[in-house]
């Protein structure tokens, strides 16, 4: 005689029961607890894909001041049902203000690395250059010797769409509801500190953490000009970004192919050039008047600084040493001539930085371009609506 079980209750302890449609009876052999495990694995798998399409639903919005900006989230299904994920930069977040004040400072940016390693194809490697740099710059011979005064590279212009110049007032009001508030006082702080009346040369370094090194030091003291001699062509420098940190994105970055062609180049924009090495003829850099425009040359870590810079340097400069050791590692000796230099010059002007209000603003321009890729396309769309205004106008 067969005795069929009791129908089991609705709910029990909290355990739900599916229909008998979906799960069949509640017969508890091995076959029937396989099909049950079976159609629960069924159920997880139709709640994870319901959960998975969700993602893809509208987003709510969001505030500008307490979310990370947007990113689109593409998903990969390998063999194996392995989800990875990964973000890609899309047209869209350009017209969305930005909201993440701590996002990843390297995003849509050139190394160092991209920037330096091919060969110049023109004196300074402007060309590669105007990659980082974004407003249009002055000429070498439109220096001191025009009548202009102290170097300043930049001119109140950035070419936008359609061949459109946009000034720097321009490019800053409209790229400020774009960056939030802590971002813009940060990056108005360091156009603040900036000069161009210091630059650093670097010449032959073949170790890529002491270049690195060496940017780092320049942006956090405002030495907003650094210039690479590289003159074999097959050993380009390569930035380490780990050292750096990404100072070359804020930084004016110059590649020359010869010393003769940096220094030239440096003399006409008017700045004298101190050369560091030891020697009878060598000044202290602690007797140095460094409120005059100075370039300051280090050379290779075995090498030192080539014969033909040393020749067309107006001075020989050292830092005296306490020690058994005649020598710094370049880097560092690079970093304490850029700090001396800084603290003789406020301790004679009163400041490092010796902008003009013009250039102060006209700087901010540059660094509000730099901020971000989407940035530059937003002045770019900008630029296309002033073309049309003045076409209906006319």
């Amino acid at each position: 005689m067969i005795v069929e079980p009791p129908a089991p209750p609705a709910a029990s302890c909290g355990r739900a029961f599916f229909p008998s449609s979906h799960l069949g009876s509640e017969i508890r052999t091995p076959q029937t607890t396989k099909t049950r495990n079976e159609h629960a694995t069924m159920a997880s798998k139709t709640l994870s894909f319901s959960s998975l399409a969700s993602a893809f639903a509208p987003f709510p919005p969001r505030s500008r001041l307490t979310h990370p900006p947007l990113r689109l989230l593409v998903l990969h299904l390998s063999s194996g049902h392995l989800l990875r994920a990964s973000t890609l930069s899309t047209a869209a977040a350009t017209a969305a203000p930005d909201a993440d004040a701590d996002a990843d400072p390297y995003e849509g940016v050139d190394t160092v690395e991209h920037l330096l390693a091919p060969k110049p194809t023109s004196p300074g490697g402007g060309g590669r250059m105007s990659r980082l740099m974004k407003l249009q710059r002055r000429a070498d011979a439109d220096g001191p010797a025009a009548g202009r005064g102290r170097w300043f590279p930049y001119l109140d212009a950035f070419r936008g769409a359609g061949g459109v110049e946009v000034t720097s007032q321009e490019v800053v009001e409209v790229l400020e509801p774009y960056i939030l508030e802590p971002r813009r006082d940060r990056i108005r702080h360091a156009v603040q500190s900036r000069s161009y009346s210091v630059c650093l040369v670097v010449e032959g370094l073949s170790d890529f953490g002491n270049v690195s090194a060496a940017f780092r030091s320049a942006d956090a003291l405002g030495v907003q000009s650094v210039h690479v001699i590289s003159c074999e062509a097959n050993k380009r420098y390569r930035d380490n970004r780990h050292v750096s940190m990404g100072a070359e994105k804020w930084l004016d970055i110059e590649l020359w192919n010869s010393a003769a062609e940096c220094l030239h180049a440096l003399k006409k924009r008017g700045y004298r050039i101190a050369s560091t090495c030891l020697g009878t003829e060598s000044v202290s850099v602690y007797d140095m008047d460094w409120s005059h425009p100075t370039a300051i040359i280090v050379g290779n870590e075995t090498m030192g600084i080539s014969d033909a810079a040393l020749k067309l340097s107006d001075l020989h400069c050292c830092v005296p040493m306490k020690g058994m050791v005649d020598s710094f590692n370049v880097s560092v000796a690079a970093g304490i001539l850029m700090h001396h230099a800084v603290c003789d010059r406020v301790s004679r002007l009163g400041q490092h930085s010796d902008l003009s209000p013009e250039e102060n603003r006209i700087l901010l321009a540059e660094f509000y371009l730099r901020h971000r890729e989407s940035t530059t396309t937003v002045i770019h769309e900008y630029a296309k609506r002033k073309a049309d205004n003045v076409v209906a106008k006319l």
